[in-house]
């Protein structure tokens, strides 16, 4: 009998430890402020417009062993755009830019993560913006992974991209300079 029970618990100790580890689930640290969604864009070909949405929140799963397999989901609240000017801001949630009052969310959606070097990929997903939904891409950034002092494990990512603003039906048109936005995003994430 005990036997039989050494080997029984030997088989599930070695099925246990042969198990592929899976993907380890990361909440992006909002609430600290360390991480940021930002946006640049030309201002009739003359100067940048700076900006932020300070609402947002999401969530990634990262398996170190088959990054591929990586996930992200972000919900952004557009009518917290901030680019330090009041009436500008005003005028971006309004009709001609995001519409806030009709579309209170923006949200990306991954669908792929394509690893082209030792700490960078394409981050393939579905962005869906003032109602409209568009695959973009984004290159990213491994900034680092690690224990925090906190006793907390940490990961970070930095990603840029351009949206062309026709594309999410954006009707305002500020010249052939100001079409598309650059957005820049850094993201950190605390292990759950």
């Amino acid at each position: 009998m005990k036997k039989h029970l050494l080997v029984s618990l030997l088989t599930i100790a070695g099925i246990a430890l042969a198990a592929p580890v899976s993907a380890e689930r990361y909440v992006i640290d909002t609430q600290k402020a360390h991480a940021f969604v930002q946006f640049k864009i030309s201002h009739l070909g003359y100067s940048w417009v700076l900006g932020r949405f300070n609402e947002f929140e999401g969530s990634f799963n990262y398996d170190e062993n088959n990054p591929s397999a990586s996930t992200v989901s972000v919900t952004v609240n557009p009518a917290s755009v901030d680019s330090n000017f009041a009436e500008r801001d005003k005028h971006v949630r309004g009709k001609d830019f995001l519409k806030v009052d009709e579309f209170t969310t923006a949200t990306f959606n991954s669908t792929g993560y394509e690893v082209t070097g030792e700490n960078t990929a394409l981050l393939k997903g579905d962005l869906t913006l003032r109602g409209i939904t568009k695959p973009i891409v984004i290159d990213v950034t491994q900034i680092g992974a690690g224990k925090d002092p906190w006793g907390g494990y940490r990961r970070g990512f930095e990603g840029t991209t351009r949206l062309t603003l026709a594309d999410f039906g954006i009707p305002m048109d500020l010249g052939p300079a100001s079409r598309e936005v650059e957005l820049f995003l850094s993201v950190e994430g605390i292990r759950q």
